[in-house]
């Protein structure tokens, strides 16, 4: 099948034996989109390979034959933004989550909107709170997502108290004797509220969310965790007094420390 002016973002770049790459794209017609781009490795293409960088906004033209696609041309539509420290370990988070979780060939142009959104906002003030905002309207787009406003029960949620986030059936309010390690591994009633009317919440209400929609992702990623989360990991051990930034930012990659 021949695609003729896809736009696409580029999520991911590596070498494909000995001068091509292979580019995973979301595409706004074909959802996920795996591109072999033949040989781009010699000086008279550094244009194609600028193109093919993550984070870039492309047309490209291409043929479809089995689950890989042949890269027929590509250009850029715009400036990738410039991505550094925080935002990129962001921008790195919210491509993974997209190779992991969305399969190749599945038609899904709210995706394709909501990476455009998210990637104007990578540069913005509130980074924890929408890289949050991405994550409820992946699984949303995906079919996993919650009515965030009605726990499990199917009671209104309250603002005042804290929920566990089940990944089946969303959230359920935590009781009042749970220990201090589960409560502050849950998401508050406000965070929640906040997701349902799409209002960043008081900061001190971000953490907690955190580690509730990180336990749902986990669930839908299976075994093995996120590169991303290791990469985390790693910068809190080298830098233990600083809060490191999101893929899970509680407060750093937000602007709000």
């Amino acid at each position: 099948m021949r695609l003729t002016a896809e736009s696409a973002y580029v999520l991911h770049t590596r070498p494909w034996r000995e001068t091509s790459l292979l580019v995973e794209v979301l595409s706004e017609r074909q959802g996920r989109v795996g591109l072999i781009a033949r040989g781009v490795q010699g000086p008279k293409r550094q244009v194609l390979r600028a193109a093919l960088q993550p984070f870039q906004h492309i047309r490209f033209d291409a043929l479809l034959r089995g689950e890989l696609a042949r890269l027929i041309s590509a250009e850029a539509l715009d400036a990738a933004p410039r991505l550094d420290g925080e935002t990129s370990l962001a921008g790195f988070y919210i491509n993974e989550l997209l190779l992991r979780l969305v399969p190749r060939g599945d038609p899904l142009p709210e995706l394709y909107d909501l990476y455009a959104r998210t990637r104007a906002q990578l540069r913005g003030g509130q980074l924890a709170w929408s890289l949050r905002c991405f994550e409820r309207d992946l699984l949303e787009a995906l079919g996993s997502g919650f009515d965030w406003s009605v726990d499990a029960d199917g009671a209104a949620i309250d603002p005042a108290a804290r929920y566990r986030l089940d990944p089946e059936q969303g959230p359920r309010r935590l009781l009042s004797d749970r220990g201090h390690g589960e409560r502050s591994a849950a998401a508050t009633g406000r965070a929640l509220l906040a997701l349902t009317g799409d209002i960043a919440p008081d900061p001190s209400d971000l953490p907690g969310l955190r580690h509730a929609m990180r336990s749902v992702l986990s669930h839908h990623l299976g075994p093995r965790g996120l590169k991303s989360w290791e990469m985390l990991a790693e910068l809190a051990r080298v830098a233990p007094k600083r809060e490191a930034a999101d893929p899970e930012p509680d407060s750093g990659a937000d602007g709000e420390r």
